[in-house]
């Protein structure tokens, strides 16, 4: 798709301050686009007044309900004093504006960096903040949202891949890993049934927890789902089983000062990795004719790709049978 035929061509500068003037700020012309590839997000600059974070949402991703239902929660833990970046809202409490086709929302600016999941100190802290935020997740469900399954993230990922983008010479393999690899996922899921599902971050990584002043700051809530309260711990457990057994007695360390946590949720880590990285080969494939996406992602598609993607999931599959992380 040539980039004058995407949606998002249409954000010019001129476009982009002129839907932020139209919720009353007067912009000092100066604009700047940020890393985000599912939506669209420009730090625009205001006279007299410190920068605002513009967000405008992928059209067709997220119903309006759906858009506000993550802005309420966000504003919800921010009313908790949590330190998440919660959308700005007008005079009448609106979050999310709509300007010539496009839904937009303004964000104040957060600075800060990665945090250093190799800091215990740091995950202690982390796992106290996720504590409370899964205190105040947990008082009621989205109503349309949804939740983090593997009917959606696994079978029709796989899916989608099988239809139009594996090669066929990597058919029978990647057909025959994914099959081992969502029966695995599946009779995981089946055997969690007794974990409980909040409303959680679901998405976790270190690019979206901003690190100031000795504390973490959450960011983009576009992923907010019903989750297991793992699902926001597990992205930050990295190397060998031994390193991830110290971040993972870390995290709970802070994370039950304020909240109880269900070991039997550690089945689930393995599980939900293969789940992300089935969904992420998936999302690089629906959003491929964003002209943003071959420029980003030049290897995507590509027959190397395919034959790492499958060596990674043959060894995710071995990953699945080895026995779950435990609590000291």
């Amino acid at each position: 798709m040539k980039e004058s035929s995407h949606p998002f061509s249409a954000l010019t500068p001129n476009f982009i301050m002129d839907a932020v003037e139209s919720q009353g700020f007067r912009c000092d012309c100066r604009t700047s686009a940020l890393n985000s590839y599912e939506n669209r997000v420009y730090q625009v600059g205001i006279e007299e007044e410190k920068p605002l974070i513009a967000k405008f949402y992928r059209p067709g991703r997220w119903s309006d309900d759906q858009i506000r239902e993550e802005h309420q929660f966000c504003l919800e833990l921010a009313e908790h004093e949590l330190s998440v970046v919660a959308p700005w809202a007008n005079s009448a409490g609106d979050t999310l504006f709509h300007y010539d086709g496009f839904r937009f929302a303004l964000y104040p600016r957060q600075g800060g960096h990665a945090p250093e999941f190799d800091n215990d100190e740091n995950l202690v802290i982390l796992g106290r903040m996720l504590g409370r935020i899964h205190n105040i997740g947990a008082i009621h469900p989205f109503l349309h949202r949804p939740t983090l399954e593997s009917l959606s993230f696994g079978h029709e990922s796989v899916a989608l891949i099988e239809e139009r983008f594996i090669p066929e010479e990597y058919r029978a393999s990647y057909k025959a890993v994914t099959g081992q690899l969502l029966a695995a996922i599946d009779e995981a899921f089946a055997k969690a049934q007794g974990v409980s599902q909040i409303r959680a971050h679901g998405d976790c990584h270190a690019g979206n927890i901003l690190w100031r002043d000795g504390a973490p700051h959450f960011v983009d809530f576009d992923d907010a789902r019903m989750a297991p309260a793992v699902q926001d711990l597990w992205m930050m457990l990295s190397g060998e089983r031994s390193r991830q057994l110290v971040q993972l007695e870390q995290l709970v360390k802070g994370y039950t000062e304020f909240r109880d946590f269900h070991p039997g949720e550690l089945r689930l880590v393995e599980p939900l990795r293969a789940l992300r990285m089935l969904h992420y080969s998936a999302w690089l494939a629906r959003r491929w004719e964003d002209p943003t996406f071959p420029i980003t992602f030049p290897w995507f598609n590509t027959v190397r790709y395919w034959g790492e993607h499958i060596l990674q999931l043959r060894e995710q599959l071995s990953a699945l049978d080895d026995p779950p992380l435990e609590l000291p």
